[in-house]
């Protein structure tokens, strides 16, 4: 890890949205990268309290140049949460300073449908692109199955695993149009070459854990058993 990677993580309830019943529920985590000697960084799922994480990229120092969502799912970037609650996310955030929002190319519409934002200021992506935060390369993995374009950010030996992958489980895989197959391929065969000692940031806390090595999470976590479909997915339905 460079010296000049500046990176946080918050969780949503406690860091910001502080007092929001359904941001305490969810659990989410929002993360910060950026470059600590040019003072640039985006926010990746900024949901829940998009001011609350301006405020706290102020508060080190940092000046916003860019979002990222690892997916559409109204509670990383905002809008409504299964149809019965609204979650303040990018909508918000724009209006406060313009800055690109980088996605998977498929999930542009989904994005637009979600929350009125479309290209631009979205910018589409393809697998393996780079998003470049001063001099730190952020590389967008496509992780498919829990949603579409679903993606995972890496970056200098931290990877950003949204609702892909958690340190205990995966993403739903009997919601919306999660496809359980693409899913497991994407666990298995797309971050097959992550190596073990790469540490894992997932989207939710869902463990005690705030993070954990790849190692680790491929020892204990069955997600990423290595198993043929047909056993692995009753273990993860």
């Amino acid at each position: 890890m460079s010296d000049r990677l500046y990176f946080r993580q918050w969780l949503s309830g406690r860091d910001l949205a502080v007092g929001d019943d359904l941001a305490k529920d969810m659990r989410n985590y929002a993360y910060a990268i950026g470059d600590a000697e040019t003072g640039e960084a985006v926010l990746v799922d900024p949901a829940h309290g998009p001011l609350d994480l301006l405020a706290l990229l102020a508060a080190d120092g940092m000046k916003l140049v860019g979002i990222i969502a690892t997916h559409y799912h109204a509670d990383h970037i905002g809008g409504m949460l299964m149809h019965s609650h609204y979650v303040e996310g990018i909508s918000e955030l724009l209006l406060a300073q313009t800055v690109p929002v980088h996605v998977h190319a498929i999930e542009a519409p989904l994005v637009e449908m979600g929350t009125g934002v479309g290209i631009p200021p979205v910018v589409p992506h393809q697998s393996g692109d780079v998003v470049m935060v001063g001099s730190i390369a952020v590389t967008l993995l496509h992780t498919p199955g829990h949603t579409p374009g679903s993606q995972c950010l890496l970056v200098e030996g931290k990877l950003l695993t949204g609702d892909t992958l958690f340190l205990k489980g995966c993403g739903n895989t009997g919601r919306g149009n999660c496809v359980p197959k693409d899913l497991y391929e994407s666990l298995l065969i797309r971050l097959r070459d992550v190596a073990d000692d790469v540490e894992v940031f997932p989207g939710h806390k869902y463990a005690l854990k705030a993070s954990a090595s790849m190692g680790e999470v491929r020892a204990t976590n069955q997600a990423l058993a290595n198993l043929p479909y047909e056993e692995w997915l009753p273990l993860n339905s």
